[in-house]
């Protein structure tokens, strides 16, 4: 059967939730990020990229380019909000649908066509986020992930377009080489001095040279560069999670080992979910106490995926959890309601130097293991 895959993107928007609470801000330059000129750019318009902004671009620069941008914090809870109402609006109308991260989606219409037709389905499904969200959103159908979610790319700002069956290499063929996902900078500057600058020409190195050349990462560009893509819509669910749990060899009311314990416990799951790219929306602390009375407390929390913020929650629901007469035989840290994204959501109140620094210690822990670098609360508990 042809499959039907819809990619879904929410326009600039971090920038387009900003205009919602701010009518003027319409069709002018506006730059998210930190609130210093020692701070990095989250997000930015299209009117504000013609003077060459971009995301992760130190503040200073961009303030350079484009002094009479309106420069905002990122509003955590706002973009949080607008992510799941759309997320809801999208979910009671597809009956498939992954959610790729807080403002991307695939869909899965595949069969539809026979009842109602893709193509206006789509239409009326945009229509329908627009007047429910008031957010921008642009779209692309095609037979597979790949090329919808290319396609996507040229549907913008607040488009749509269609890939027909069949023309799926066609189209992809005069594309840029670094338009193609999974071509990051080394893989495209190592493919451009070979001179292989678009797709077509991508499509056409032999197969053997790929693997020989990328390995097994090449075999699969190859097939992308054919417009070849069978990964599946993963079903969207709020209950995907990462935790970590540690029963203690006695049981204590030691509550700076407990602290030390949750801290060290909370660390590792967040670098865990940073690993796969991910953010979450809930954050869960568990205690069993000797007796075995197990309780827990949860709270929703803005899509993040930062050690500062899951540390507070998680010492937040420790305190209201705790209780000082019992002693501990159990503590657990679970992050749930996880969406893929990355870290840069998480940076709106940081410099360059401290995102450089979570950087370099997410770099140390991926080498070494998560456990090389720890803050110094954690060493008395070991």
């Amino acid at each position: 059967m042809e499959r039907h895959i819809v990619h879904m993107d929410l326009d600039t928007f971090f920038v387009s939730v900003e205009r919602l609470k701010n009518s003027a801000l319409k069709n002018k330059p506006v730059i998210i990020g930190g609130s210093s000129d020692r701070g990095v750019v989250s997000s930015c318009s299209y009117e504000a990229r013609t003077f060459g902004v971009h995301s992760a671009m130190p503040m200073r620069l961009a303030k350079r380019l484009c002094p009479n941008a309106f420069y905002i914090k990122g509003d955590y809870d706002g973009y949080t909000h607008y992510s799941r109402l759309v997320t809801e609006v999208i979910q009671d109308q597809v009956p498939l649908m992954e959610k790729a991260s807080i403002d991307e989606f695939y869909l899965d219409l595949t069969g539809m066509d026979r009842f109602f037709g893709c193509g206006k389905f789509t239409a009326e499904l945009k229509n329908k986020i627009y007047n429910e969200s008031g957010l921008p959103i642009s779209y692309a159908l095609a037979v597979n992930k790949l090329v919808s979610k290319v396609a996507t790319h040229d549907a913008k700002p607040n488009g749509q377009m269609t890939v027909p069956f069949g023309k799926e290499k066609p189209y992809l063929a005069p594309l840029p080489i670094r338009r193609m996902p999974g071509v990051g900078e080394k893989t495209s500057v190592l493919l451009e001095r070979m001179g292989v600058e678009n797709i077509k020409l991508l499509s056409e190195i032999p197969l053997r040279m790929m693997q020989n050349l990328l390995g097994k990462s090449g075999i699969d560009l190859s097939r992308k560069a054919n417009g070849i893509d069978e990964s599946p819509v993963i079903p969207y669910t709020e209950q995907k999670s990462i935790g970590t749990e540690t029963t203690f060899e006695s049981d204590t009311i030691d509550i700076h080992f407990l602290h030390a314990q949750l801290v060290r416990m909370t660390e590792k799951v967040a670098f865990e979910m940073r690993q796969k790219q991910k953010l979450c929306g809930c954050i869960t602390v568990k205690l069993r106490y000797s007796n075995f009375d197990t309780v827990s407390r949860q709270c929703m929390i803005s899509y993040n995926s930062s050690d500062e913020v899951l540390l507070q929650r998680a010492k937040e629901l420790f305190t209201k959890l705790y209780d000082r007469r019992m002693l501990v035989r159990l503590v657990g840290v679970k992050l749930s309601h996880l969406v893929q994204g990355n870290q840069q959501i998480d940076l709106f109140e940081h410099t360059e130097e401290e995102v450089s620094l979570y950087q370099a210690i997410d770099w140390i822990k991926n080498r070494y293991g998560s456990d090389s670098i720890t803050r110094a609360i954690t060493l008395s508990s070991i």
